[in-house]
């Protein structure tokens, strides 16, 4: 990290390791918000249908290119969305041929569009033993969809009975834990990556927020995300494992985009779209914890590592204000569709400066 002026930093551009860009019209009033900030990303396959074989990840990568602003330089890599009948070769000859970054398991129900996902691991050892033996990460959201146990606990009890006992047996399989939320999660991540092989993104909003913004001003639908927030100790935890500049923890925003009129309705949508203030965020969380020295660890060199990516040669320069920055207006889709933007509910300080083309 450069340190110039105490309000200005310049890191290596950083890159989002977990990424909802949605399709289409939605995609195309999304992309900018990250590819601003962002040289590469990790992007979900969940989408209506999911992207499950290589070639349905090749369109929608092609989807991508195309709908990039101009002069932009931005690598989108791809995500094979694993079911109960994902076929093994086909998942193989995509990451062989660099179709495919990683694998992408969603416990069916446990999350927006994962209906699809798996039903049951033991159907699809096979494929863990595959990913295992090929290096293919396996990314993980990591809650237990049995509407028995409480909503705040569902990653607890999925890191006890689901993630203990796969990696008891694939102990080489690389495994990112997605968006930890608890106090729990960071813990285990931080006593059990020795080996290289376990790592865990942490988005701004978990840090950001506890679960009292879910109901700050009545319920707030914009700060409805899967998994939900949590406690205060379990968001001091991961402030602290994301800026102790620890290897295994890197960042990954969720932004995970929905329209207005799917958030601020009766059955809204969970998700948050934090896009376009995710750096700034992570920015002023890092200050705060009086590590800004830590920040480009986080944003832009640990995931680079655990994925055996080069750091982007590109910069991104970060400023301080004297001021808070101003609300951000509604995003607006091709036909006037309104995206909300997530609402930080305390001061943002922090913005990031106006980048040349890269």
């Amino acid at each position: 990290m450069t340190l110039g002026p105490q309000t200005r930093i310049t890191i290596p551009k950083p890159d989002d390791w977990h990424l909802h860009l949605r399709d289409e019209a939605l995609m195309r009033a999304v992309l900018p918000s990250t590819t601003r900030c962002f040289g590469r990303a990790i992007v979900m396959p969940n989408l209506k249908p999911p992207v499950v074989t290589a070639a349905q990840a090749r369109a929608y990568r092609d989807r991508i290119r195309k709908a990039l602003p101009r002069g932009v330089n931005f690598t989108p890599l791809m995500t094979a969305y694993l079911t109960d009948t994902t076929d093994p070769d086909d998942l193989t000859r995509g990451f062989e041929d660099g179709t495919f970054t990683a694998a992408k398991l969603y416990p069916a129900g446990a999350t927006t569009n994962s209906e699809l996902g798996v039903t049951d691991l033991q159907i699809i050892a096979p494929i863990f033993e595959k990913l295992e033996r090929i290096g293919m990460p396996l990314l993980i959201h990591g809650e237990m969809a049995d509407p028995s146990i409480d909503m705040f606990d569902r990653e607890s009890v999925f890191i006890d009975r689901v993630l203990f006992p796969l990696r008891r047996s694939f102990p080489e399989l690389k495994v990112v834990m997605e968006h930890i939320t608890t106090l729990k999660a960071a813990q285990y991540i931080a006593a059990e990556s020795q080996n290289g092989t376990l790592a865990a993104t942490i988005t701004p909003h978990h840090m950001w927020f506890n679960r009292n913004a879910l109901f700050e001003d009545g319920i707030s639908p914009h700060h409805f995300c899967l998994p939900v927030l949590k406690r205060e100790a379990d968001r001091q935890a991961l402030i602290q494992m994301a800026t102790s500049g620890a290897r295994m923890f890197f960042a990954g925003t969720d932004s995970a985009p929905h329209l207005r009129t799917s958030k601020e309705a009766a059955h809204g949508n969970g998700g948050c779209f934090s896009a376009p203030q995710a750096v700034a965020m992570y920015a002023q969380i890092f200050e705060e914890a009086g590590a800004l020295d830590r920040l480009a660890d986080f944003l832009s060199l640990n995931g680079a590592a655990f994925y055996n990516l080069p750091i982007n040669a590109a910069t991104l320069t970060l400023e301080k204000l004297d001021t808070p920055t101003a609300p951000l207006k509604p995003i607006l889709t091709e036909d006037g569709a309104e995206l909300i933007a997530l609402p930080s509910t305390r001061p943002l300080f922090w913005r990031v400066c106006e980048q040349e083309p890269s």
